[in-house]
């Protein structure tokens, strides 16, 4: 676990004396906003109705675990943790096609057990859990372009980054980073984003949707051959989109050196060129030592030091502004233990 940080006292005498002297004057409002944690945890508890099997790895269990988590570090004063609202429909197509949106809202009415579109479970409940997700990804970019958090983490399930424009797969309904990623397009005018995927599998669904973009510089360390089988070195986007895909496949037993190396010497030059105004993350956590869903051996410290160059690239060209979301990560300690790591490292 992280280590437990708080306040130097002369920065705590500090804000109290500021605290007293703003309400003086009658401008209480800035001091809560001075007082507020630099990160933001974006959770709500809807996106537990997900509910697949009972023995299936994509469990309500995995919310729980990363919760106690965040809520041991809010404990300390480093985060504080912010409802979402949920997404919209026109949220949704801005990644999503409407047959796409129909047909989802269709199979979990009628009761079906998975989509028809791939491997993704389903039940009554998914529907709103993942609007929920979705909309999760929405409200942190938000909080994070409007500057009222320096960065933020999506709690979120079900999952994003296998899902396509016009299908659900790999657990995922929903692309909850790329609807997030899109909205920063169409709210803020944002014109070159950074995501940087670190998850075990590749990000298909990602990768597909920005693929002839132009916008998004997206950045995908994945096992190979391992799910779904897409993301050689040779994809690369066409179009606009051409060079702005950089897939960095290893094979299994890969870890620190290379995954740490890949980003270090491939993605920082990268985004050096591209210069983001707004960096994202896919956080996978099934790159874990251990975890049942993949053969990567990262351990929580990689995990740190993969936040800390991320984190740094968006301190050189994004104003710092890091959107983290949450993808895979199956074991349930090794994932409570991971994100401590993560957060820990972004509310630094």
């Amino acid at each position: 676990m992280i280590a437990s940080m708080s306040l130097a006292p002369s920065r705590r005498t500090f804000l109290q004396q500021a605290s007293g002297a703003l309400l003086s004057l009658g401008v209480g409002t800035l001091t809560s906003a001075a007082q507020s944690p630099a990160t933001q945890v974006f959770y709500d508890p809807a996106m537990l109705r997900h509910e697949p099997a009972s023995d299936h790895p994509e469990s309500p269990k995995r919310l729980d675990a990363v919760m106690k988590t965040v809520r041991g570090l809010e404990g300390q004063g480093r985060l504080s943790v912010v409802a979402p609202r949920p997404a919209t429909e026109d949220d949704i197509l801005l990644v999503h096609t409407p047959q796409y949106l129909r047909l989802v809202r269709s199979e979990i009415a009628t009761g079906l057990r998975s989509l028809s579109t791939g491997d993704t479970e389903i039940s009554s409940g998914s529907f709103g859990a993942a609007l929920t997700a979705a909309g999760t990804v929405v409200s942190a970019v938000d909080a994070v372009m409007t500057g009222r958090a320096r960065n933020a983490f999506c709690a979120v399930r079900p999952p994003g980054h296998h899902a396509s424009e016009g299908r659900g797969m790999g657990f995922c309904i929903f692309n909850n980073i790329a609807i997030g990623a899109r909205h920063a397009v169409r709210r803020y005018g944002v014109e070159r984003i950074l995501i940087a995927d670190w998850d075990v599998h590749h990000g298909n669904g990602t990768q597909e949707v920005f693929w002839s973009d132009g916008s998004v510089l997206f950045f995908d360390t994945h096992q190979h051959p391992w799910y779904p089988g897409t993301g050689s070195p040779a994809e690369t986007g066409e179009g606009k989109g051409r060079g702005c895909t950089i897939n960095r496949p290893f094979p299994a037993g890969a870890g620190r050196n290379e995954i740490l190396d890949a980003f270090r010497t491939g993605l920082v030059p990268a985004a050096e060129r591209f210069k983001p105004e707004l960096v994202m993350i896919s956080a996978g956590f099934d790159s874990r030592a251990g975890d049942p869903l993949g053969r990567f051996t990262l351990t929580d410290s990689d995990f740190a030091e993969l936040t800390g160059v991320v984190a740094e690239i968006a301190r050189q060209h994004a104003r710092g502004r890091v959107v983290s979301v949450l993808e895979g990560g199956y074991s349930l300690d090794g994932l409570a233990r991971a994100v401590d790591a993560h957060i820990g490292r972004l509310s630094a």
